[in-house]
């Protein structure tokens, strides 16, 4: 739905006064940074109380995908935040969820809430640091609200989908498989999870995408749980994998509860309200699962930059980060020695500008001059496209070696003559799909790991997995 910013503002000011009680006429409407899946947009209004603020979440370029049991859709998701809040779980009030008619696709408008929602601010910000110490026991009581909700006694069995362990694994695998993108740690860790499937657990709500940054908090506590928009019926334990899952810690690695807490706290935290001890294995389970989810989601923003609605720039960006979820497989899965490659230098002199120097030039524009002089979104994606620029210039630098000794090790693994590293990579990729690799095959775990520890030094060498994969996988 190819709607501008402008046309968004008509439509919405005419909407407004319509349904929101109290409402006299639109007079801001700002996107907001983030969004990568959705968007989201802070709006003011004229109310007779005076001017005050509203949220409106809308799908990306305001086209809904198809609706799934991974994705149940915004009117759904917009359901799920009505039934939590009423079962005292903190969240914003829906005021409105857009029809077909608005004409400005799929969303719904919801009452602002002040606090801090980024991840990386959470872990940090001095204002929170009275509260930080209790939020892993908060998350966990929260969380275990979310998860006693009756299904039944609120309907929501009726708008979601029930997904078994294997379904979600095998779901997610096959998603993966469509990109036609042969990555094997991502093969090799579907292949672990079907080995090792949870067999004992009682279907609940998963909230899906629990995790810091998903929770608004403020100095008192949990503000809001925010984006539904991947729940679905299943096993509860799923939650809590996807909570210490290290894509989250925001480079506190030491604290696996999203960078702030022990899981211990956690745990406990969700044990004063179910009554039920965590069964820390199947959460083991799911927090490779989390990785493996999360390695398979950055893809798939890839190919929706290749193929959907909203080429932003963020979008291959993300794309990037998958080897940042291959590397904590790795570290959960086959943690042991491993060793960088060595830059390729090239001392060669020409009088043009080099490609490294063209591209650096550029970073520093973005960095020092368009950063400096915008703000909210278009500073945001200033710095994401600087970050890309980054991964080029490491790739220049370290690519060719990383493919060469991929290729090498490939070859010997595979007995194989093929020299194109593609090739070689589907090769592999076939063999675990079809099980005729065994998991304990030789060398196939040191490949695997030299091959993800090199390509996430060329993605994000600042991940903190990278520091644990190169320390042995200790402090997983």
């Amino acid at each position: 739905m190819n709607v501008s910013h402008s046309e968004l503002e008509h439509i919405l000011g005419d909407l407004l006064p319509r349904v929101i009680e109290d409402c006299d006429s639109l007079l801001k409407l700002e996107r907001l940074s983030g969004g990568a899946s959705q968007e989201t947009y802070r709006i003011t209004i004229a109310s007779t109380e005076g001017d005050r603020l509203l949220a409106m979440r809308r799908a990306a370029g305001g086209e809904e995908g198809e609706i799934t049991a991974q994705h149940p859709g915004l009117a759904v998701e917009a359901l799920l935040m009505q039934v939590a809040r009423a079962q005292g779980v903190p969240e914003p009030k829906v005021h409105y969820v857009l029809q077909p008619q608005d004409g400005i696709g799929a969303g719904f408008i919801m009452q602002w809430l002040e606090g801090e929602a980024l991840g990386a601010r959470i872990v940090k910000a001095p204002e929170l640091d009275v509260v930080r110490p209790q939020l892993a026991h908060m998350f966990g009581v929260t969380l275990a609200r979310i998860h006693s909700i009756d299904l039944q006694a609120t309907g929501l069995d009726q708008h979601l989908q029930h997904l078994t362990p294997e379904d979600y694994v095998r779901q997610t695998w096959e998603r993966y498989q469509a990109f036609e993108t042969p990555q094997p740690m991502i093969d090799f860790t579907a292949r672990w999870l079907l080995d090792n499937l949870p067999t004992n657990y009682t279907p609940g709500l998963v909230h899906n995408d629990y995790r810091n940054g998903n929770v608004m908090v403020d100095a008192t506590g949990i503000v809001a749980v925010l984006d539904w928009e991947v729940a679905h019926i299943g096993d509860p334990m799923r939650d809590l994998g996807w909570m210490l899952t290290h894509s989250w810690r925001f480079g506190r690695a030491h604290l696996p509860v999203g960078g702030f807490g022990a899981a211990d706290d956690f745990y406990a935290g969700y044990e004063s309200v179910t009554g039920v001890p965590v069964d820390r294995q199947a959460v083991k389970f799911w927090q490779v699962f989390g990785s493996f989810w999360w390695a398979v989601g950055c893809l798939g923003m890839a190919e929706h930059y290749r193929n959907g609605p909203d080429q932003s720039v963020e979008r291959p960006g993300i794309g990037r980060r998958s080897s940042e979820c291959q590397v904590d497989c790795v570290n959960l899965l086959i943690p042991g020695p491993v060793s960088l490659v060595e830059p390729t230098t090239d001392n060669v002199y020409v009088d043009m500008p080099r490609a490294d120097e063209l591209l650096k030039s550029v970073t520093d524009f973005l960095r020092e001059q368009v950063m400096s002089e915008t703000t909210g979104r278009t500073q945001f994606l200033a710095r994401v496209a600087g970050n890309s620029l980054d991964i080029v210039q490491r790739e220049m630098a370290l690519g060719d070696a990383a493919a060469g000794q991929e290729r090498e090790r490939l070859q010997s693994l595979l007995a194989s003559p093929e020299t194109d590293l593609m090739r070689l990579r589907a090769e592999l990729v076939d063999g675990l799909r079809e099980g005729q690799i065994d998991l304990n095959a030789p060398g196939l775990a040191e490949h695997l790991r030299a091959s993800i520890v090199n390509q996430i030094n060329i993605d994000q060498p600042r991940y903190a997995g990278l520091a644990t994969a190169l320390n042995g996988g200790e402090g997983v």
